[in-house]
């Protein structure tokens, strides 16, 4: 286990809010409107058809509107998190981060709605009335016992999925992890005896769920803030915990505990004791859910029960329960069914399904993030990640198949095999990757220089960097000014960031000594180079990476990229046999592209073109794409024929002589690279789908392509990704936020750690410099 980090500060998080368009949600239009004809289209008169066809039938709903992909995440703000009763627009943040949670894990399009009433009858009523706007409602952060009595009312009024996640997405995951700690204490659900800590909504949510999974009602011991709630007790109750008073004499938490199989904790920090775990059944499972902070810790737990199997809310441990596992897929599925509720049965298939998921080997690409842990079914691994990219192939599949079942859905699924195929390709694999990446990191932390220190972007990141356990920050400026900036910034804890100033550097003869050599037969002489490394900071950076007094550098937002290349260097050198170039990263409207060279060969040759295809194949695999390479061009297989075309042609016959193992092909333009419809003109073309690689001919275009996207495609950038040198340096765009000069960071990091693992494989290698 790694220790707690506290992840970001206040002023991060109001900046990230903030920054460009406030929040955290746009709305962009699916079709053209750029014509009067597209106006006349998409409005009137063009938009009375599908009204008329839908009138006829409001199931066409589905087929002419966005509603067969589109939920409600609805509030009134009575429990944000574990905030209490804040308003409903103090709780808007907390809705449209659900929001783009749906979008990021199922390609679900979510809208916040916050409802400002503590009324029952006005929420259900606002809510009822606005339904036929969504395909699916996800009730968020109401407070019980009314939260109850809304659901339900809302389930028995409309014909969509209306579904609680603080009460059912909580009982989901802790029922799957339930199912399969069971499974390896060799118990029956029948046959065990669960204290349930916590009555509100998730507390008797889980409890009535695990119920219907077989738990006896007998066997149930649920407990609140007075005691267990036992038959006839007065004190504190109402119908939905006497529904689970049960015969008995058990009266305080210790009594409950006492020979108890499983505890599951949905309360506060510090509620179980050693002497309560140490009083429980052999092999006990404990399920200590309560966030930030669990009711009891793993460590406290192992000191006098290693039998114990635990789960908690936290990432910082194994096991954890995190609902992102369950609410976006079970929509998903839910909404290509065309459900008209979610029932039990589709939570328990939700729930078998992520238990099955865990005993199913780990991929690769899990288990490299999580090299500190055994990704193995057992005690430590009952539940999977919550980035476990089969999650999206599995439950939604398990949802519909229930739904049908059951008789709830309208639109069934007749292709099973068609319909994962289509959930694969929902799923972008970038940004799975970028938080295993992000994992390995904190994993093998790594000391990382910051070569423009005096900046505060640079300053927040290197303070997120430390916060993160991602390793140390190494900020490259004068001591005075970083300080004084931290101060005026509210950093007001300096441990573990170091300043490295040349001014004082003890290293700086070293570094000169190094760097003249290199440089003395390119113009300069001695005190040009010495000058170099006390007073250029990317060349300071540089030496302390190349001496080894840091792992990894990222640089380049006060100079542009090819001032801070140059700078980099003349101190390390490419890889052998390699050369430079740059990978740019563009996800947008559901799609990664990745752009090469966008930064250093001019005009490359057929057998650079050829390089660059094969590295870039190489990074799109490693972050979960499967690639297609398009090597493009003005022309399209030789129409029309132009001379400079030949070198993109000449790049295709190089890479039919190394026996790649990806698809390519080319010259073609991005027309017919990207848009299957202009492919399908060309059924030679060896593609078998549009192009997610783009080797582009010249660095005029590729650049230019990259950065036109960036700024009008609405998407995300990471890179560009600099390709090639011998040491972990990467560079940032002038204009990078915080955000991405993380990405980079991370990925220098990464490459550190590859560096690392490699040199430990040699006798007296791999040991860090001091």
């Amino acid at each position: 286990m790694t220790k707690e980090k506290e992840p970001i500060t206040d002023q991060e998080a109001l900046a990230y809010h903030a920054e460009g368009k406030p929040g955290k949600v746009s709305i962009l239009p699916t079709k053209p409107l750029m014509t009067q004809r597209d106006l006349s289209l998409g409005y009137s008169p063009g938009v009375a058809v599908p009204c008329l066809e839908i009138q006829k039938d409001p199931s066409k709903a589905y087929d002419y509107t966005a509603k067969g992909n589109f939920v409600a995440v609805i509030s009134n703000g009575t429990a944000v998190l574990g905030l209490g009763n804040l308003g409903a627009l103090a709780g808007k943040p907390v809705m449209e981060g659900k929001a783009i949670l749906f979008k990021r894990f199922a390609d679900i399009d979510a809208i916040d709605i916050e409802v400002d009433t503590r009324d029952v009858d006005e929420f259900v009523n606002a809510v009822k009335f606005l339904g036929p706007s969504w395909g699916g409602i996800n009730l968020e952060d109401i407070a019980a016992p009314e939260c109850f009595i809304i659901e339900q009312r809302l389930r028995e009024a409309m014909d969509i999925p209306v579904f609680h996640d603080d009460q059912h997405g909580t009982a989901i995951i802790t029922a799957a992890a339930l199912i399969n700690a069971a499974h390896l204490t060799g118990r029956s659900f029948r046959d065990i005896k669960v204290v349930v800590l916590g009555a509100g909504s998730a507390g008797i949510a889980c409890l009535e769920l695990i119920k219907r999974m077989g738990i006896r009602h007998e066997n149930a011991l649920l407990v609140d803030k007075t005691g267990v709630i036992y038959e006839g007790r007065a004190e504190g109750m109402n119908q939905w915990k006497s529904a689970h008073a049960v015969k008995t004499k058990k009266r305080t938490l210790a009594e409950a505990m006492d020979g108890a199989d499983m505890f599951m904790g949905l309360a506060a920090k510090g509620a179980v004791t050693k002497a309560m775990v140490k009083s429980m059944a052999k092999n006990p499972i404990i399920f200590a859910m309560a966030n930030p902070d669990p009711e009891i810790t793993p460590e406290d737990v192992r000191s006098v029960r290693s039998d114990a199997i635990i789960a908690t809310g936290r990432s910082d441990y194994p096991n954890q329960v995190n609902n992102v596992m369950g609410f976006p897929y079970i929509f998903r599925g839910a909404l290509d069914v065309r459900a008209s509720s979610i029932n039990e049965e589709m939570k328990v298939a939700a729930a078998e399904a992520i238990a099955r998921l865990a005993r199913e080997e780990v991929p690769e690409e899990v288990s490299a993030a999580y090299s500190g842990r055994k990704m193995e079914y057992g005690a430590e691994y009952i539940i999977p990640s919550p980035f476990d990219p089969r999650l999206m192939t599995t439950v939604p599949v398990a949802v519909a198949q229930a739904a049908m079942k059951t008789g709830v859905a309208r639109k069934p699924i007749t292709d099973i095999a068609a319909y994962k195929k289509e959930l694969a390709a929902r799923r972008d694999p970038t940004a799975n990757s970028m938080q295993h990446i992000y994992d390995k990191v904190q994993s093998a932390p790594q000391r990382m220089i910051f070569a423009e220190g005096e900046e505060e972007k640079i300053i927040r990141a290197a303070v997120h960097w430390r916060d993160n356990g991602f390793g140390q920050p190494i900020l490259v400026g004068r001591v005075e000014r970083i300080q004084d900036l931290m101060k005026k910034m509210a950093v007001a804890d300096y441990q573990n960031i170091e300043i490295a100033n040349a001014a004082v550097s003890g290293h700086v003869d070293k570094y000169i000594d190094y760097l003249y050599p290199r440089l003395q037969r390119h113009g300069y002489l001695y005190r040009d180079v010495a000058r170099m490394v006390k007073n250029d900071r990317n060349i300071f950076a540089s030496c302390m990476l190349q001496a080894g007094h840091g792992d990894a550098m990222v640089t380049g937002i006060t100079r542009n990229y090819t001032v801070s290349l140059e700078n980099i260097t003349r101190v390390i050198d490419p890889l052998e046999g390699e050369f430079l170039f740059g990978i740019t990263v563009i996800v947008a409207k559901g799609r990664t592209l990745f752009f090469a060279d966008t930064t250093v060969q001019e005009l490359p040759e057929p057998e650079q073109l050829a390089h660059i295809a094969v590295k870039t194949a190489q990074a799109a695999r490693r972050m979960g794409h499967e690639p297609r390479v398009a090597l493009l061009s003005y022309s399209t297989f030789g129409n029309p024929m132009r001379e400079r075309s030949s070198r993109i042609r000449d790049a295709v016959k190089v890479l039919d002589t190394m026996k790649v193992d990806f698809e390519y092909d080319g010259e073609m333009s991005a027309g017919v690279a990207l848009n299957r419809e202009m492919m399908s003109l060309y059924p030679f073309c060896r593609l078998s789908a549009p192009a997610n690689v783009l080797v582009m001919p010249a660095l005029h275009t590729a650049n230019i392509a990259a950065h036109l996207l960036q700024e009008m495609g609405n998407g995300v950038t990471i890179g560009p990704v600099t390709m090639g040198l011998s040491r972990p340096a990467q560079i940032a765009q002038m204009n990078a936020t915080v955000s991405e000069i993380m990405n980079l960071a991370a990925i220098a990091a990464m490459h550190a750690i590859n560096q690392q693992s490699k040199a430990a494989k040699l006798p007296g290698k791999g040991k860090k410099a001091k």
